[in-house]
């Protein structure tokens, strides 16, 4: 799940806002966890769809 998603229990906004100290420290906790959790859905659709034509041309250029 991405951050910009989650909402403070301490003050109601958005973590990704960082409003308030409770959703600083989250926001750089969430951040330094792992690259591909900070990313939205659709850059991960993209990168899932570069992976899988870099497979399809390596197999399509061995069997040649």
């Amino acid at each position: 799940m991405t951050y910009d998603r989650l909402v403070c229990a301490n003050c109601a906004a958005p973590v990704s806002e960082g409003r308030c100290p409770v959703c600083r420290a989250n926001r750089e906790r969430l951040q330094q966890e792992s690259f591909l959790g900070s990313l939205n859905p659709m850059a991960l659709i993209g990168l899932l769809a570069v992976l899988i034509a870099a497979v399809a041309l390596l197999a399509a250029h061995q069997t040649a």
